[in-house]
């Protein structure tokens, strides 16, 4: 079971950086000074790859625990 364990640990830290790709993207286009309907249409492109790495992320923990749970 310590493969299932690496793998969502592997999956934890790629949902991660995802977050943190979000995180700069949003703050970029919150400095940016961008009219108020620009700034919506780029969070909106954003929200699905952080919905995405969320996901991603989520599902790696859940690996994790039933890795150390089986383990």
């Amino acid at each position: 079971m310590e493969i299932v364990v690496w793998i969502g640990a592997g999956l934890s830290v790629i949902g991660l950086c995802g977050i943190v790709y979000s995180i700069v993207a949003v703050t970029r286009a919150k400095r940016a000074n961008l009219p108020d309907e620009e700034l919506r249409a780029r969070i909106a492109k954003v929200l699905p790859v952080n919905l995405g790495a969320l996901l991603i992320s989520v599902i790696g923990l859940m690996a994790v625990v039933i890795g150390v749970m089986l383990g």
